[in-house]
């Protein structure tokens, strides 16, 4: 399975086959032809060095806050109310589980 990450758009190349994107510190150059040129500052999802979808400022959001979410739980420090905000369906039956513990609370 592969993670799509959000990261803008930086510098074209190629005349826009091509883009230099960033997140953070972290710099790529992708392949643009699924999703076109782009105009620099658009976010677009990055997989295996390709642009895949041209990302909303609201879809950012959502996605930002499932990645960190992720990290949470990688880290051991995750409760799902905390997270995913906008699902309302099911939050009646959420529970955490604190890391190493394997134990729902």
């Amino acid at each position: 399975m592969c993670l799509s990450v959000p990261m803008k758009v930086l510098a074209l190349e190629a005349g826009g086959d091509l883009a230099v994107v960033g997140r953070g510190e972290r710099r790529e150059r992708v392949n643009m032809l699924l999703v076109g040129p782009q105009p620099l500052g658009t976010w677009v999802l990055v997989a295996l060095g390709f642009a895949k979808e041209v990302v909303s400022q609201d879809e950012l959001v959502l996605i930002e806050e499932a990645l960190a979410a992720l990290a949470a739980s990688l880290d051991g420090d995750y409760d799902a109310r905390e997270h995913f905000t906008d699902l309302e369906h099911g939050r009646e039956h959420i529970t955490t589980m604190p890391a190493g513990t394997g134990e729902a609370r």
